[in-house]
C-alpha cells in the first residue's frame, strides 16, 4: 500500500515496489559468541528457484549461501574474534545479475560492558510536535532503542509509519527493537507495523521474540494476542525463560499490567505474562498504553509488594502521542509524571539504573526520575 497525490487529492493504493533485502537491526554481541543474523528478501519477482547471497561480516570473513524459500527468512551466525564495530553487508543476487543489499552494524563488546536501553511508547502523530522532541533526545543517547507500541498514529498504517514515525523516530530504525500496540491492530493483523519494522518485529503475525543485550536477556511480547495460561504466547514465554536462565531479565509489551491512569488503567489480561516472568525471577517490565510515566515498587503479578522477588514496572507512554491524566495512585506506585520524554536504562551484569529524560523545558518538560535496582 502506498499514498499518491493526484491534484489536491490523496489516493491510497497498491503499487509495484522494487525488490529489497531487510537484514534487520544492528547486532550486539561479545567476542567468540555466536551472533545471529536474520534477513528476508521482499518484492522479488524473479522466478529462479534459488537466489545466491553473500554476507560480508566486516572482519574479513564472508559467508555464501542460497535462499530457496521465498516466504521464510534466512538465518546465519558468525563469531567475532575481537571487540570492535563492524559493518555487515548482506547482498542477494538474482539469476539476471541484479543485486539488492542491506547493511547493519555489529557492536562486539566485552560481556560485562554496560548496555543502554532507551525508548518510550505511544509515539508519533503527524499533528503533534512532541515526537520530534523525543526523537531529538535519542539523537544524543547511544544504545538500543525500544518502541513500546502505538508507534504511529492514528491507526498504525503504512502511511502513518511513513509520514509520522519515519521523519521522527525512524532514523533510529536500525537500533530499534519494537513491540506493537492496539492502534497497530486497527487494521487486522497489523500489516503497517510488520511491514515497516520487518525482520526487527519478529515473525509476521506473531510479534514476540527475544534477544540478549550484554548480560541481560530481553523479551519482547505482543499484548494484542492471547496471553492466557496455556496460550501459544504464554507457552513460548515459559520455554524462552527456561532456555535463557540469565541473572537479569527484562520484558516489555504495550498494555500496562499496573497503572494509576484514568484512560486505560491496569490491564489484568497481562497477568499470565507477569506470572511466568515472576516465577522465573525476572526483574523489570516496561509498558505503555497509558500516555504518562509511572514507576512501581517491586511487586507480585497480583499487585502485592515483594521487595525480595518482585518485578519493577515502568509505564512509559510518553513518546509524543498525547498526555493522559492520573487518578489516585494505586498500590506500589512510587512516582508519576505526564511530561513527554524517554526512559534510559543502563543495564549492568547484576543491576540496572534508570533515568527519565523529559523534553526541553520550553516544551513543558520538567519532570525527572532516576534510581537503581539489583537483579534477583
Amino acid at each position: 500500500m502506498a499514498a499518491l497525490w493526484i491534484g489536491a487529492c490523496r489516493v491510497e493504493g497498491r503499487v509495484s515496489l522494487p525488490p529489497s533485502v531487510d537484514a534487520g537491526p544492528d547486532l550486539r554481541t561479545s567476542p567468540r559468541a555466536p551472533a545471529a543474523l536474520t534477513f528476508r528478501v521482499s518484492n522479488w519477482r524473479d522466478t529462479a528457484p534459488a537466489w545466491p547471497y553473500a554476507i560480508s561480516w566486516g572482519d574479513g570473513a564472508t559467508d555464501h549461501g542460497t535462499i530457496t524459500d521465498r516466504a521464510a527468512p534466512a538465518h546465519a551466525t558468525h563469531a567475532y574474534a575481537a571487540p570492535g564495530r563492524y559493518v555487515v553487508r548482506v547482498t542477494v543476487t538474482a539469476h539476471t545479475g541484479a543485486t539488492v543489499f542491506d547493511t547493519l552494524t555489529a557492536f562486539v563488546e566485552p560481556p560485562a560492558m554496560p548496555q543502554v536501553f532507551v525508548g518510550a511508547g505511544d509515539i508519533a502523530s503527524c499533528w503533534r510536535a512532541h515526537a520530534v522532541a523525543t526523537a531529538q533526545l535519542l539523537d544524543s543517547i547511544p544504545g538500543t532503542v525500544f518502541a513500546l507500541g502505538d508507534n504511529a498514529y492514528p491507526n498504525g498504517t503504512e502511511v502513518n509509519y511513513t509520514e509520522c514515525y519515519q521523519p521522527t523516530w525512524g532514523r533510529f530504525k536500525k537500533r530499534t527493537h519494537p513491540v506493537p500496540g492496539n492502534h497497530d491492530y486497527d487494521t487486522p493483523a497489523a500489516p503497517g507495523y510488520f511491514g515497516y519494522f520487518g525482520v526487527a518485529a519478529g515473525e509476521r503475525g506473531v510479534g514476540y521474540y527475544s534477544y540478549d543485550l550484554g548480560a541481560w536477556h530481553i523479551i519482547a511480547l505482543n499484548s494484542n494476542l492471547d496471553m492466557s495460561p496455556g496460550s501459544p504466547q504464554e507457552r513460548w514465554l515459559r520455554a524462552d525463560l527456561t532456555a535463557h536462565p540469565k541473572v537479569c531479565t527484562l520484558a516489555y509489551w504495550h498494555h500496562a499490567r499496573f497503572s494509576s491512569g484514568t484512560t486505560h488503567g491496569s490491564e489484568p489480561q497481562t497477568q499470565p505474562l507477569w506470572q511466568a516472568l515472576y516465577e522465573a525471577g525476572a526483574d523489570v517490565v516496561l509498558s505503555g498504553h497509558e500516555h504518562n510515566y509511572e514507576r512501581f515498587a517491586l511487586q507480585t503479578p497480583d499487585g502485592r509488594a515483594d521487595p525480595a522477588r518482585g518485578i519493577r514496572e515502568f509505564v512509559v507512554g510518553t513518546g509524543g502521542g498525547g498526555a493522559y491524566r492520573f487518578g489516585p495512585p494505586i498500590a506500589n506506585s512510587e512516582t508519576r509524571g505526564t511530561d513527554y520524554g524517554v526512559l534510559k536504562l543502563t543495564l549492568t551484569p547484576q543491576s540496572y539504573r534508570w533515568q527519565f529524560i523529559p523534553v526541553p523545558e520550553e516544551m513543558g518538560g520538567t519532570f525527572t526520575d532516576s534510581g537503581s535496582g539489583a537483579c534477583h
